[in-house]
């Protein structure tokens, strides 16, 4: 009975692999994750229309109902720099870049899942939650901050997050 039990167990095992390997899988399930997977990966500018391939970063990537955005400083979109070089106007511009790029791929601040925020300075930490806590008025997403000696740009802030798709 035992090595029955195995045998099944190992014969399922390997079909299953056999199935995974060739994609196989997916297409037998049907699922609509299983059609967007053969769709593909959109890379999209921040316009929302595709990505020029030869770009050397996409803003926004939306994948099987996940929008990925790209790092966003506060430099991004106004390379002269002409703001007010404070945590509060860095966080507000970044956050304004990030609404945009999450709304451009699909989703909203409220279907954000994840943000990785990277502060040139860890003093800065309250003064970055301040404005951040306005764009999350129903509970933020799961974050983590780090401070890093220096970000492109002169940012204080930079921010990358990944969301979901809740409109198409």
């Amino acid at each position: 009975m035992a090595s029955t039990i195995f045998n099944r167990r190992k014969l399922m095992g390997t079909v299953a692999s056999i199935f995974g390997a060739i994609g196989a899988g997916s297409l037998l399930a049907g699922s609509a994750a299983a059609k967007n997977q053969s769709a593909g990966a959109h890379k999209m500018g921040r316009d929302g229309k595709p990505s020029d391939p030869n770009d050397f970063i996409t803003p926004v990537i939306v994948h099987n109902g996940v929008i990925y955005i790209a790092g966003q400083g506060a430099h991004s979109h106004d390379p002269e720099g002409k703001f007010p070089f404070d945590i509060e106007t860095h966080t507000q511009k970044v956050m304004d870049n990030v609404k945009t790029l999450v709304e451009t791929g699909g989703g909203a601040m409220d279907s954000i899942l994840q943000l990785t925020v990277y502060l040139t300075k860890i003093e800065d930490y309250d003064g970055m939650n301040k404005v951040f806590k306005t764009y999350f008025p129903n509970g933020g997403p799961a974050r983590t901050t780090v401070a890093v000696a220096a970000l492109p740009g002169q940012s204080l802030v930079e921010i990358n997050c990944t969301a979901a798709v809740v409109r198409k």
